[in-house]
């Protein structure tokens, strides 16, 4: 028999039987779907985190407090640990240096009032990180030095507490009920709704040791950033900071940095290892409704058979053999698979494109990437899936003996 013909036979066997063919195939097509939809939200999360991790700059360091396990009391970061970054006869090769505070604080104007979070910084943040101003001023080193109530803030908390984003430079607003003037208001830059810099705001460090938060360490900071002179430094800036930091700390040449230096590097090599992770995760959940759907291949060929098993037995008795029996069957169960996995690529593309859409309207920053490899992929796997759970029915008509089917009712 040749596969041209069994493949005939098969199509025909598959469309005799519309509705039972329609709802054998529904797993699969919701398998490969789910299959292919959380890949594309996975690559398009991933690309959206390394986008913004790749943002930060290829010649910024990261201080963090502690070092690694053998560290039990490491000392704070504070602004003195800053003042001796910030020299260049110390540290030649590191640019700027800003000490970060973080802290979720209340904002009130009117009746306006929310919770946001509030970075108290030096007047280099903004070179550093990238914010830049729509309209107004920046904090600056006399704000910093006389500890001013001024503050800049993004255009969605404008936009909350003023009913606009524009023309407020010169009001006031109440934080943690003192009065602040707003001196500045930054540029959208778009985000989540559990990370939004355009509803963030940034005001002196030393008013916000002085008015937020409660430091039980005088002048202690939470992390500070560094930006090399350039990428090509990077990793002499790290070493500089490294001796600066270990003299302050004073350190003895046997005890372990009591801090962490991380960079975008060091940033990407664990933000691939998540998403991957995740990537993965989501993969394998929805592969579980692809196997569901092969199982349900395998009861319907089960039934199947039963149905046609004096057709087998009519066809061993001319004299078909167990080979032709088998691939007869595993052809219709693939193909029942096969076209289960176009229409699943038709949805998961669907399903990308809606998840898209959403995340546009919202303001998320997520784009779904629908990757070719994961769509032969997943029609690759939905094959296999038709032909490992067809294989039972097939043999098992394979195996009738033709008396035995013949004489069944």
């Amino acid at each position: 028999m040749t596969f041209l013909r069994v493949l005939k036979e098969s199509l025909s066997s598959i469309f005799s039987n519309r509705m039972r063919s329609f709802l054998t195939v529904l797993g699969i097509v919701i398998g490969v779907g789910a299959v292919i939809g959380m890949l594309s939200i996975g690559a398009g999360a991933s690309e959206s985190i390394l986008g913004q991790i790749e943002s930060i700059g290829t010649n910024t360091i990261y201080v963090m407090n502690g070092g690694g396990e053998e560290v039990t009391n490491p000392k704070p970061l504070t602004l003195t640990d800053v003042e001796a970054l910030s020299n260049r006869l110390r540290a030649p090769h590191i640019l700027r240096v800003t000490p970060v505070i973080m802290a979720q604080t209340s904002f009130s104007v009117g009746d306006a009032s929310l919770k946001t979070s509030v970075f108290g910084s030096y007047s280099e943040y903004a070179e550093v990180t990238g914010v830049e101003l729509d309209e107004g001023n920046y904090l600056s080193t006399t704000d910093i030095d006389t500890r001013d109530a001024v503050v800049v803030i993004g255009p969605d908390l404008a936009e909350e507490l003023f009913g606009r984003n524009s023309g407020v430079v010169g009001n006031s607003v109440r934080i943690n009920n003192f009065p602040y003037r707003v001196i500045g208001v930054t540029k959208a830059q778009g985000g989540t709704q559990f990370n939004n810099p355009d509803m963030q705001a940034y005001m002196p460090i030393t008013t916000m040791q002085l008015r937020v938060v409660r430091q039980t360490v005088p002048d202690s900071v939470q992390y500070i950033i560094i930006q090399a002179q350039d990428a090509q430094s990077i990793n002499l800036a790290i070493e500089e900071a490294t001796q600066v930091l270990r003299e302050t700390h004073r350190l003895t040449p046997r005890q372990p940095n009591d801090f962490t230096l991380t960079n975008q590097e060091d940033i990407l090599a664990i933000a691939n290892s998540i998403t991957s992770i995740l990537t993965i995760l989501l993969a394998g959940i929805a592969g579980i409704s692809l196997l569901v759907g092969g199982i349900g291949i395998m009861n319907i060929m089960l039934v199947t058979v039963t149905e046609r098993t004096n057709e087998i037995g009519l066809r061993k008795a001319l004299g078909a053999r167990k080979a032709d029996i088998m691939l007869q069957f595993l052809t219709e169960s693939a193909l029942l698979s096969l076209i289960g996995g176009i229409f699943g690529i038709a949805l998961g593309w669907a399903f990308a494109l809606i998840i898209g859409t959403i995340a546009a309207n919202t303001g998320t920053p997520l784009t779904p990437v629908v990757q070719v490899q994961a769509v032969l992929l997943a029609t690759l796997f939905s094959m296999l899936v038709g032909v490992f759970f067809g294989w039972y029915p097939a043999r098992q008509a394979a195996n009738l003996q033709p008396v035995d089917a013949l004489r069944y009712e």
